[in-house]
């Protein structure tokens, strides 16, 4: 039976459960809004990740989880640019400077953040390909999905949450007028403090994120923080535009029945 079809209809989860129960070996490729996910399996066991055209090579991985120094990254650059990663590993294997246990860690962890990242997609497109593998001369990991698909689960509750509470990206936030409130003495994380930073009505949440860059989770995550401590709230954007109401983008064409869809709506978004 193929695999393939919509992420509407099938959870990532639900998806790492089949191919881990199944034993499955090949490649997940999933084609979001704005990317492009592989994940790629040996008989159930997770063995590499990727999202997009984002630099996964070895280098880059092993400078990201600061098992290379800065000038270390930019050596390898330059004298070993041209090796695969399975020649580099080797080398730094010999040369002393980490060990194969260290680069194994490092690729688990890395491949593992990938897949945590698809939790959130809930849009797009995935097929099977049971003959894609990963690139040769990449190194490869054996991971049980077992915890990832539970992590997965919670996550998938905490961002339905999440949603509920902060439903779009595209409003803006706003200090509460809270007298006597001094925000120096507040207690927050350095990821609230970078977002705090650029609050106003001005800028929409959305473009906090990127700024902060900090996915859809995440922002949502620091902004009910916020929230919940009575610090900022939703406001509409300032200078947002007011949509047109044309005749057809009505349902019906009985006025009475329009004006109370219109009622209704109005009511809904004072709810909110």
């Amino acid at each position: 039976m193929a695999l393939n079809g919509n992420l509407r209809d099938f959870t990532i989860t639900q998806l790492l459960n089949l191919i881990n129960l199944a034993s499955k070996t090949g490649t997940l490729i999933i084609e979001g809004p704005r990317e492009t996910a592989e994940i790629s399996f040996r008989e159930g066991k997770l063995a590499y990740a990727m999202i997009g055209e984002k630099n996964n090579n070895l280098a880059g991985i092993l400078y990201g989880a600061k098992k290379l120094s800065a000038s270390q990254y930019r050596a390898i650059q330059q004298r070993a640019g041209h090796v695969s990663d399975k020649e580099l590993g080797l080398l730094l294997i010999n040369a002393g400077y980490m060990t194969q246990q260290d680069i194994l860690e490092a690729l688990q962890k890395k491949f593992s953040s990938v897949v945590r990242q698809l939790f959130t997609w809930v849009e797009g497109f995935f097929r099977f390909d049971k003959q894609k593998m990963p690139p040769e001369d990449r190194i490869n990991v054996r991971l049980d999905l077992e915890n990832l698909i539970i992590e997965g689960s919670r996550q998938l509750r905490e961002w339905e949450q999440l949603q509920d509470e902060i439903p779009s990206l595209e409003m803006a936030l706003k200090f509460t007028d809270r007298p006597g409130a001094d925000l120096k003495n507040v207690n927050l994380s350095v990821e609230e403090w970078r977002v705090v930073s650029y609050i106003t009505p001005k800028n929409k949440i959305s473009q906090i994120a990127k700024a902060t860059k900090m996915d859809d989770m995440e922002i949502r995550r620091v902004i009910y923080g916020l929230i919940q401590a009575g610090l900022v709230e939703i406001t509409k954007p300032e200078g947002a535009v007011k949509p047109m109401i044309k005749d057809n983008m009505f349902p019906t064409q009985d006025k009475a029945e329009q004006k109370s869809l219109v009622n209704r709506l109005i009511n809904r978004i004072s709810s909110i």
